[in-house]
């Protein structure tokens, strides 16, 4: 099970299908609406949670500002045919066994690039 917190721009099918399958999800868009990246960062690294998002935004907090949280940020990158098809890329990587811990990740259509945080 991943502890999770997903940003408000993932969607809520998303959401959704992750829960469904056992993952302890906190949505920005349901419960930290209109949060700002910092406050969204600190409650991922507060209550332990792998930081999911497409905004670029959290790598300069992350390494610019060296505020990032332990463990992990997931930025994502895609461009699919279809939302559908991004949905899907998008939990079949979070499920993927990747050790997100430790690191800032970009996941883009044809690779996931780690680079650890300090």
């Amino acid at each position: 099970m991943l502890l999770l917190l997903l940003n408000e721009n993932i969607s809520g099918t998303v959401i959704q299908a992750l829960r469904d399958r056992g993952h302890d999800v906190l949505a920005v868009k349901e419960s930290m609406r209109g949060a700002g990246d910092e406050e969204i960062l600190e409650r991922a690294r507060a209550e332990k949670r792998l930081l999911v998002t497409q905004d670029k935004d959290f790598g300069e907090l992350a390494f610019r500002s060296r505020r990032a949280t332990p463990y992990g940020i997931v930025l994502f990158r895609l461009a699919g045919t279809t939302p559908d098809e991004d949905n899907r890329k998008i939990i079949e990587i979070l499920e993927s066994g990747t050790e997100w811990a430790g690191h800032f990740a970009v996941v883009t259509e044809t690779q996931v690039r780690l680079r650890q945080l300090r």
